[in-house]
């Protein structure tokens, strides 16, 4: 008898712990660090606390875990929004990996990883999750970006220019925590696509 619910027992379990890290990362960005507690990340996830413990034990636990599940969102979001990169050429491909790389930049995913790398700074036993879990994201966005724009990294100043790039999606990201600044972050992207492309095209 134990053989035949192992299986839907063991798919709740899953369930309860892919809303736990759903929750977990929504109080993140809603009310980041110091305000996402155990309690709220179980009850916004509809779970009791004993549960949330269950399958975390302690709160670097579950936090320790979203930083894994952010990071694989993260990657997840990226080549989804870049795949239809791959059917564009010249600066209108330009144009929509820019786009869509500061789309990312400035989503709830961003946000809720930001709020993991202010902990990190005061956290040690976040600290070395969220370090090798952003250089994992940070090498595979650059990788991604790279090959959908079709940039050839041994001429000179384009490796630079692509890490600009990011660095510059990074930047709207944060200034977007505080202000709406979709009106500028416009004319940014346009005048950004416009170098890189220039930059690309030699």
């Amino acid at each position: 008898m134990g053989a035949v619910t192992k299986g839907p027992q063991q798919d709740r379990s899953r369930v309860t712990r892919l809303r736990l890290l759903e929750a977990a990362v929504a109080c993140l960005a809603e009310h980041g660090w110091s305000g996402s507690t155990v309690s709220l990340v179980a009850t916004r996830a509809g779970v009791s606390r004993g549960a949330a413990q269950h399958h975390f034990p302690t709160r670097e636990d579950l936090f320790t875990a979203a930083v894994a599940y952010v990071a694989e969102q993260r990657s997840a979001a990226l080549r989804e929004a870049l795949g239809p990169a791959r059917g564009l050429m010249g600066p209108a491909r330009t144009r929509l990996v820019v786009r869509e790389l500061v789309g990312l930049y400035t989503g709830p995913l961003f946000r809720a990883a930001l709020h993991l790398w202010v902990a990190a700074a005061d956290e040690e036993p976040l600290r070395a999750g969220v370090t090798d879990l952003e250089a994992r994201v940070g090498r595979e966005t650059h990788r991604m970006a790279v090959r959908l724009l079709g940039a050839d990294e041994r001429r000179p100043g384009v490796r630079e220019t692509v890490q600009g790039l990011l660095d510059m999606a990074r930047g709207l990201g944060l200034a977007n925590l505080l202000t709406d600044d979709t009106a500028r972050r416009e004319r940014v992207v346009e005048h950004w696509a416009g170098l890189l492309d220039e930059v690309l095209r030699g």
